[in-house]
């Protein structure tokens, strides 16, 4: 990737960089251009053992032969979607608008109505004032890297042209969404007698996530729904499950679950109130997959990021914990490589490759409520021990490599004397943010905190 993509896709505030409303059509203009000349570029090779993620060939499909656009719920996504589908037709590309709709959404859309490439219009965990955009390729995958390759390739050159004087109308498909609902339903067995907290976050969730539980018979609260184009993720979603842990206690459910502001991550609440984030997800799943035979070569694919309880507790059931770079596109990267199905992040980013290409929250909640109902187990029991772990995120002003500030690559080197085998510490910048990471891991509580805020404090000095 270069430096116009990040790890999930362009992501700035809303009219500026990239995202200013004349960088916008040129981006849709160059997607549009590579998209003509070369389409089989945005596909990624799919491995024989996932070919039923593979696009339905020759569907008949509302979308067939269009670029699919949907965006989440930010005061800003109408703007961008208009640019986008502006600059898309100016160079012959017919678009279709789905609306307000996840970003996990548009992957299956895309998917089954026969769309050339999909677009997110989404930061999503990001505030109401920043965007991104995100391009999915046919399969329903983030596209390859050549193909952002060449995009950005157009981007640095001379401005993008025009090709057609009067382009074809836009389509509008937002009325039929309905079918990403259908293709989520029909994961799942009944839901009737579970009592649902669910939060939206005020994100594309909204409009998805109760009618869905409510048609497969759940007893649902619905919380954080009404998105003013301002509100998304503000104090309420996957990234504040405080509101949905208070609602489980109050309303005596049997689960909660928080989406971010594009529904593609999910936060778990047990029964007790107790938040449950992507690590419990893996560890449920991949020791019910693995009794049932269905975790190919008992693996599951995480991060750099997960907790070393999460690894113990896995290889403990007999389960290998493969680690990537932090992304999910680097996760699904690797689970095609590896032909696992199981993978995700702590965040919530949850993959089924058994079920559909993209991590999907709404979908991760349906896999965990059946894998609960056929265990006979209420989610409290899927815990595991951790170890102590702190994540501090340090605004930076630059982003050099680590390896090249020397009084940080000392700083890290310390820590990691001190540690010794018991613990670990990544510093790394986000993909997505102006942010260093800092995350140490070890036995005791102390300590970790203690050298965590020892790194992050020289982060501070020689980045700002």
């Amino acid at each position: 990737m270069g430096d116009i993509f990040g790890t999930d896709g362009i992501r700035d505030r809303a009219g500026n960089g990239f995202l200013a409303p004349d960088k916008i059509v040129q981006i849709a203009r160059a997607a549009g251009i590579v998209l003509g000349k070369n389409p089989e570029s945005f596909k990624a090779p799919i491995p024989k053992a996932f070919r039923h993620l593979k696009a339905p060939a020759a569907r008949k499909g509302p979308g067939r032969g269009r670029v699919i656009i949907g965006r989440d719920t930010r005061a800003s996504g109408p703007e961008i979607e208009g640019a986008l589908a502006a600059g898309f037709q100016s160079v012959g590309i017919d678009v279709g608008l789905a609306g307000v709709i996840t970003t996990p959404g548009v992957a299956t859309l895309t998917r089954l109505w026969g769309g050339t490439l999909g677009v997110v219009i989404s930061a999503s965990h990001n505030p109401a004032e920043d965007n991104g955009i995100k391009l999915i390729s046919p399969q329903g995958f983030k596209i390859p890297d050549a193909a952002e390759e060449s995009i950005e390739k157009l981007l640095r050159g001379k401005p993008v042209a025009a090709k057609v004087k009067k382009p074809k109308a836009a389509v509008d498909l937002s009325g039929k969404t309905s079918d990403y609902v259908d293709f989520l339903a029909g994961f799942s067995r009944p839901l009737k007698g579970i009592r649902i907290i669910v939060d939206c976050g005020h994100g594309a969730a909204s409009a998805y996530a109760g009618e869905l539980f409510k048609r497969l018979g759940a007893k649902v609260v619905v919380l954080n729904a009404s998105p003013d184009g301002k509100n998304i993720n503000a104090g309420c979603g996957a990234l504040h499950p405080e509101a949905v842990a208070a609602a489980v206690k109050i309303e005596k459910a049997d689960i909660g679950v928080a989406f971010d502001g594009d529904a593609d991550r999910l936060i778990m609440v047990d029964e007790t109130g107790a938040v449950r984030d992507g690590e419990t997800v893996l560890a449920l799943c991949g020791l019910h997959f693995k009794e049932k035979k269905t975790l190919p070569a008992n693996t599951v694919v995480s991060t750099v990021m997960a907790n070393f309880g999460l690894e113990r507790y896995l290889a403990g059931n007999g389960i290998a914990l493969r680690r990537t770079k932090v992304g999910d596109r680097y996760v699904a990267e690797d689970m095609i490589k590896s032909g696992a199905v199981l993978g995700g992040e702590p965040s919530g980013h949850v993959l089924f490759f058994d079920a559909a290409p993209a991590g999907d929250g709404m979908l991760t909640a349906l896999r965990v409520l059946n894998v609960l109902a056929e265990r006979g187990q209420k989610l409290s029991h899927a815990a595991f021990a951790k170890f102590p772990q702190v994540l501090l995120n340090v605004r930076v002003g630059r982003k050099p490599p680590i390896e090249e500030v020397p009084a940080l690559r000392h700083a890290i080197a310390a820590a990691e004397k001190e540690m010794g085998n018991d613990g670990r510490i990544l510093v790394r910048y986000s993909g997505t943010e102006t942010v260093c990471r800092v995350m140490v891991e070890g036995p005791k509580d102390d300590l970790v905190k203690r050298l965590a805020n020892q790194v992050a404090d020289v982060v501070k000095k020689e980045l700002a």
